[in-house]
C-alpha cells in the first residue's frame, strides 16, 4: 500500500515516514501544501496522513481542492484539540482524525481501517482459498500454517487479496507497492508473485496475459 505523508516538521516527518516503511507501506513525503496537492493529484494513493498547519497551503486548503477530484481516504493529523476542529476536518471530507502526541499503534491501525473500508472490506480476517490474511496483525496463513512472507510480499498479497475477483494491471502494482524514490526493475513483480506462489500455492494468484494479475 503507498500512503503519502504531509507534515512540515522535518523531523516528525521522517519518523513517521520511517515507521511506516518499516510496517510494509511504500511511502511519498510533502512538506508544505502545494506539493502535497500536486502529490495526492497526480497519484492514486491508498490514504493520504494530512498536517493541518502547513506552509503554503494549510490542510483544509489541500483536503478541500483533493476532494473536487479524488476519494482517497484522508486521516487528519494536527495539534489541535478543539472539538470544532475535529468537525470541520470531518465535514470537510477527512476520513479520520489524530491529535498530535499520538501512539503509532494507534495511527497504524486507524490507517488500516481506512484502507479496509475504501475496499469495503469488513474484518480483519479474509480467507481466499487455503489462505488466510490478518490485516490487522499483517500476518498470513496457508492451510492454518503461518507464512513468513517479505513486507513488498505481503503488500502485494494483501493488495490482490482486497481487489480480489478484478485484475489488478502491473501499473496499478508498480504504483501502489513502491513509492516515489524506489528503483523499479521491469522483472520485480514476477519474481514477488513466484515467491508467493512458492509459499501460498501456484494457484494463489492467476495471471492474465496481457493485463495483470488477479485473485479469483
Amino acid at each position: 500500500m503507498r500512503i503519502l505523508v504531509v507534515e512540515d516538521e522535518p523531523d516528525l516527518l521522517a519518523s513517521l515516514a520511517r515507521a511506516l516503511r518499516e510496517e510494509g507501506y511504500a511511502v511519498d513525503t510533502a512538506e508544505n501544501g502545494e506539493e502535497a496537492l500536486f502529490k495526492a493529484e497526480s497519484y492514486d494513493y491508498d490514504t493520504i496522513v494530512l498536517d493541518v498547519m502547513l506552509p503554503k497551503l494549510d490542510g483544509w486548503s489541500v483536503l478541500r481542492r483533493l476532494r473536487q477530484t479524488k476519494k482517497t481516504p484522508v486521516l487528519m493529523l494536527t495539534a489541535r484539540d478543539a472539538g470544532r476542529d475535529r468537525v470541520r476536518g470531518l465535514d470537510s471530507g477527512a476520513d479520520d482524525y489524530v491529535v498530535k502526541p499520538f501512539d503509532l499503534d494507534e495511527l497504524f491501525a486507524r490507517l488500516r481501517a481506512l484502507i479496509r473500508r475504501s475496499s469495503n472490506q469488513t474484518t480483519t480476517i479474509i480467507e481466499v482459498g487455503a489462505v488466510k490474511l490478518d490485516t490487522a496483525a499483517r500476518r498470513v496463513f496457508f492451510r492454518g500454517q503461518p507464512v513468513e512472507l517479505t513486507a513488498r510480499e505481503y503488500a502485494l498479497a494483501e493488495f490482490l487479496v482486497l481487489h480480489r475477483g478484478k485484475v489488478v494491471t502491473r501499473t496499478e502494482l508498480y504504483e501502489h507497492l513502491f513509492d516515489e524514490d524506489d528503483s523499479t526493475l521491469s522483472n520485480l513483480l514476477d519474481v514477488h508473485v513466484s515467491n508467493i506462489r512458492k509459499k501460498l500455492g501456484a494457484e494463489f494468484i492467476a495471471t492474465r496475459r496481457g493485463h495483470g494479475y488477479c485473485i479469483e
